[in-house]
């Protein structure tokens, strides 16, 4: 009994390994990614979920992790270049989140409503309407079974940055700058509708005022567009969050597009 059980320390031992390589992807990447790395969810959870994670992915990409290296500057390397990737990963996923805040914020700007309420306990300070889409917005994914397609995606940045392999700076500009760009014209483009709104106001109101110069037009206009912004979101929310999960799940399954 004795022989057989030596015979399996070198197995747990590459097993123990293997799972170490990838918690330090998975572990960064999941402090990022939405709906799992918000502020609000506990730290221990997360921990948990890291875990959980690194158990799924782990059988998938455990024959492409070579064996734990002799020298130590190896290893840190191999411990940084992990923990990098998995922050660019995230990185790129944050971005979502961030557009569908920028959203808000601007929607939130152009209807007067940016000063109503604010973000929820844990969360950073954010107008009323950008936390209502960013709550609903995390709430869809989940619906959408995010978790799925999450462990696909960690399993897919295996083939693009192969293990122990830092992230090539030609990567890294070029995802950089598609991704950021695609988040700003994200949330410009679910923006729209009430910017569009705030223009026919503001025109409208100024057409008012040079017809007749003796009625407070603000005073009359502020409840109009509160109401009106109100309303809009109520009609346009749907709509919007469909088009920027459809965005979210199309990333998710192909990453980057067709960068090298």
């Amino acid at each position: 009994m004795i022989d057989t059980l030596a015979a399996l320390v070198p197995i747990g031992q590459e097993a123990l390994w293997a799972g170490f390589v990838v918690f330090l992807r998975i572990g960064a990447m999941l402090a990022l990614v939405p709906a799992f790395g918000e502020q609000s969810v506990p730290a221990r959870l997360r921990l948990v979920l890291a875990l959980a994670f690194s158990l799924v992915v782990l059988p998938a990409v455990a024959p492409t992790l070579a064996p734990p290296p002799s020298e130590p500057a190896r290893l840190l390397l191999l411990v940084a270049a992990e923990v990098l990737a998995g922050l660019f990963f995230g990185i790129m996923l944050r971005l979502f989140v961030l557009a569908l805040q920028m959203a808000g914020t601007i929607a939130a700007q152009s209807t007067s409503l940016s000063q109503l309420f604010g973000g929820g306990a844990g969360v950073e300070p954010a107008p009323a309407i950008g936390h209502l889409l960013v709550i609903a917005g995390l709430a869809l994914l989940t619906i959408l079974g995010l978790h799925v397609r999450l462990a696909a995606f960690m399993i897919e940045t295996y083939a693009l940055i192969p293990p122990g392999t830092l992230p090539g700076a030609a990567l890294v500009a070029q995802a950089g700058l598609q991704e950021v760009t695609r988040a700003f014209s994200l949330a410009f483009t679910l923006a729209a509708p009430f910017v569009i709104a705030s223009l026919i106001y503001n025109v409208t109101l100024g057409v008012i005022n040079r017809a007749m110069p003796q009625l407070m037009v603000a005073f009359v206009g502020a409840p109009a567009i509160t109401a009106g912004g109100l309303l809009l979101l109520l009609v346009s929310a749907p709509i919007l969050l469909d088009i920027w999960g459809d965005g979210l799940l199309a990333f998710l399954e192909s990453p980057f597009g067709d960068l090298p």
